[in-house]
């Protein structure tokens, strides 16, 4: 027989948990708050290199659209918790926050800690119990609702909030357990596979660039000549591939591709110029400052460690003076710059993901109440849904907005 009954049981204290635990105890629900780790919050320390990007400077239907289709599911929640209600959540505990030129909205200390411990003093407040250290091992269902297995105890519960989270940094305690619970209650799991993921290459000379950045490229998945995916921003070289937040941005497409070697990523180094554009510049420049490197004229545009890489593989000499550049060598410099080839090989998988696509069906949780239509008295939020959107504060926003909205109707 359970130890204890709660009107509500939460279980994993994330972002979309605290927040369903948050609500549902200021209901009045008697709540529970489980969580496997020794601290709660653990991924909202970790995110945003430890400041934590809670949202995006944008409006709900901002939010909705960057999901692509999908986001259809969170009109509901972002009516129950808008941006702006999650950014004056945080300011009303004295978390001010600021918005960055990317449109990422932070904590004004850049500190993750300010934002986790606001969240905690308003759980304090709200009555809610948590218990950290206490993994939920079994859940099932019972005449009175759900009989929860701990380590310690047997938990029951009239109604419980399922929110522990995907598979992405499963060193943060996020190792897919909800998804099983959820599979024997009766739900379908989307495949999980990482999202917002560093990307491998076979090509040996990126490695070469290990930390060079580029701040504004557009990048395309080709899958023979046909564009999987597309998105514009900021590129890393790394000893292992691409990182930054262009690639994690399209990264999905690998990680859900059954063979990503059949893969090809499409650089354009110059999005905001014109292939003729490009050209004429290098046309004018070789007339204009002949007698200069033309590693040193790219570098006008592009970082210098870049542009001796890209004469490599032109076939160019580093040490090529701008008036040597033929029309052949200058269109292929051209054809490098405004459309580099990469060749896949994969990602670097759930432990460097930031995110988890797949999870939970959403067409089996009613999105005006994040019930499952499937199992009475559970309801589902955050990360183990199968709903995932770009960098930037989104999924964050997804998370608190589902979770505040499955608190206040369980």
């Amino acid at each position: 027989m359970p130890e204890a009954f709660w009107d509500v049981v939460v279980v994993g204290a994330g972002a979309a948990g605290l927040l369903a635990a948050v609500r549902a105890a200021e209901r009045g629900r008697r709540t529970l708050l489980l969580e496997k780790n020794r601290r709660p919050g653990v991924k909202i320390l970790m995110s945003g290199g430890t400041r934590c990007n809670v949202t995006h400077a944008t409006d709900n239907r901002g939010i909705v659209e960057a999901f692509g289709p999908p986001g259809r599911f969170l009109h509901s929640a972002l009516a129950a918790l808008s941006v702006q209600d999650t950014i004056d959540l945080f300011e009303v505990e004295g978390v001010a926050t600021k918005v960055e030129e990317t449109g990422k909205v932070f904590p004004v200390s850049n500190k993750a800690t300010d934002v986790l411990d606001a969240l905690l003093r308003r759980l304090r407040r709200s009555g809610a119990t948590l218990s950290l250290g206490e993994p939920v091992l079994d859940m099932r269902r019972t005449e009175a609702g759900f009989a929860l297995t701990t380590p310690h105890r047997v938990v029951g519960a009239a109604r419980v909030v399922l929110t522990s989270g995907g598979r992405s940094y499963p060193g943060s305690g996020t190792t897919g357990d909800g998804y099983d619970f959820a599979a024997r209650l009766g739900h379908t799991i989307v495949t999980p596979r990482p999202a917002l993921v560093p990307v491998m290459v076979a090509s040996p000379w990126v490695a070469g660039l290990r930390g060079v950045t580029v701040p504004d490229v557009s990048v395309r998945v080709l899958e023979n000549g046909t564009g999987l995916a597309s998105r514009r921003g900021s590129l890393l070289f790394a000893h292992f591939g691409l990182s930054g937040p262009v690639v994690l941005d399209v990264s999905r497409a690998v990680s859900s591709h059954p063979r990503p070697q059949a893969l090809r990523l499409e650089i354009d180094l110059l999005p905001g110029m014109r292939a003729e554009a490009f050209d004429d510049f290098l046309r004018s420049e070789a007339l204009a400052s002949g007698k200069k490197q033309l590693a040193g004229v790219l570098a006008a545009h592009l970082p210098r460690r870049l542009c001796d890489t890209l004469l490599m593989l032109a076939g160019q000499p580093v040490e090529r003076k701008a008036a040597a550049l033929s029309k052949a060598d200058r269109l292929r410099l051209v054809q490098l710059v405004k459309g580099l080839q990469v060749s896949v090989t994969g990602t670097l998988g759930f432990k460097r993901a930031e995110v988890t696509a797949g999870g939970v069906a959403l067409d089996e949780v009613d999105s005006r109440t994040m019930a499952s239509k499937r199992v009475p008295g559970l309801w589902v939020a955050g990360e183990i849904l199968d709903l995932d959107g770009p960098i930037g504060g989104y999924n964050f926003q997804a998370a608190f907005s589902t979770g505040w909205l499955a608190g206040e109707t369980v």
